[in-house]
């Protein structure tokens, strides 16, 4: 794995970049916001946020199942794009959307609740995406390595072996589904637990 990590170190920096930058997009995306759509984001947030603090319970096997299955779907779509040469930009926009999904959180919690917002996002969003992000953009390199592979050695030479690229790029998928299962567990069952030691001080701020 240390190999494949040093020998693909281009593409990894290539997504790395180009998540950071959909990260400042979605931060920035805030301030697009009209007031309408603010007050009306603020009256969920406010709602959730009470419901919490009043001691409503959470399906958490239902919110693992949810969580699971996005992520899966996620990394299913990039090994499917990675299967195919005109895939290799999708995979690039799905790692840019990833990154405005995830600036776009944590800019409208920090821009509405401060400090008090950068508190809900570190127990709330920050500590499965710790495990989310790397899976995904490592699926990503192992989609775009693997569909470069594709247009040398099938398109352009019409040689080379396909059966061991192909089991490598499955299995790294495979394992990197191994951790998105472990981060849907987080997000199920810890993260609400997490999130109602922080919600008494946010409720106030809605009440």
């Amino acid at each position: 794995m240390k190999q494949y990590m040093k020998d693909n170190l281009p593409l990894f920096i290539f997504v790395s970049v180009l998540f950071i930058i959909g990260v400042v997009f979605g931060a920035v995306m805030v301030n697009a916001l009209s007031l309408e759509q603010k007050q009306e984001m603020t009256r969920h947030l406010g709602s959730f946020f009470h419901e919490v603090n009043e001691g409503a319970e959470f399906d958490s096997r239902q919110s693992f199942v949810q969580a699971f299955g996005m992520h899966m779907k996620w990394i299913l779509l990039i090994w499917l794009f990675g299967l195919s040469v005109i895939g290799f930009p999708l995979i690039l926009i799905l790692d840019f959307l990833k990154g405005v999904l995830i600036g776009f959180t944590v800019g409208y919690l920090v821009g509405q609740m401060s400090w008090k917002g950068l508190l809900f996002a570190l127990v709330s969003v920050a500590p499965q995406n710790l495990i989310v992000v790397p899976a995904i953009l490592f699926c990503s390199v192992a989609a775009m390595a693997f569909s470069i592979y594709m247009i040398k050695n099938r398109f352009l030479s019409r040689n080379g072996n396909m059966y061991q690229p192909f089991m490598r790029y499955t299995s790294i998928t495979l394992v990197m589904g191994i951790f998105l299962l472990g981060a849907a567990l987080w997000e199920g069952y810890m993260s609400q637990m997490m999130m109602k030691w922080v919600t008494p001080m946010l409720a106030g701020l809605y009440s």
